[in-house]
């Protein structure tokens, strides 16, 4: 799945890390200007913002003006996406810690998909967001490898 040569940046800022696929994901650790993952070399270019469901509610209901200014970065970006570890069920049961509506969630990922353009992946769980996680940098790495930017 990942090619031995891909080296993934985690943001210094990043307070539980994913770790990714031993022997053939290599990481480093630097601030990187919007997200928390990335490639190494591309960190304008591709990001991965990783939520928990709390942090997710809390971060688009009650931190708005400062998460906009994080999407109008990202939407910059050739490619982002936010990946939540948490699953639209847990939404609608209010399995989060916020008392904010579940109405009030799906309203503020409406608005970061459609006026942002950027995606929001509802991955279930941590080991799931983690795995999407390196997929997606993974497909981007052989994606810029056969475009020849690497």
């Amino acid at each position: 799945m990942a090619d031995p040569s891909i080296t993934i940046v985690i943001d210094t800022r990043e307070q539980e890390p994913y770790s990714f696929e031993a022997g053939s994901i290599e990481t480093v650790r630097h601030a990187l200007p919007a997200g928390d993952y990335s490639i190494e070399g591309y960190d304008f270019d591709l990001s991965v913002e990783r939520k928990s469901l709390d942090d997710y509610v809390q971060t688009v209901i009650r931190e708005r003006e400062r998460f906009r200014k994080e999407l109008r970065a990202l939407q910059e970006y050739r490619d982002a996406c936010i990946v939540v570890e948490g699953s639209l069920p847990d939404v609608v049961s209010g399995l989060y810690k916020s008392g904010a509506s579940a109405s009030s969630v799906f309203g503020a990922t409406t608005s970061i998909v459609v006026d942002y353009g950027i995606p929001v992946y509802f991955c279930g769980n941590r080991q799931v967001a983690r795995r999407f996680t390196e997929d997606w940098l993974c497909r981007w790495w052989r994606r810029l490898k056969r475009e020849g930017a690497l």
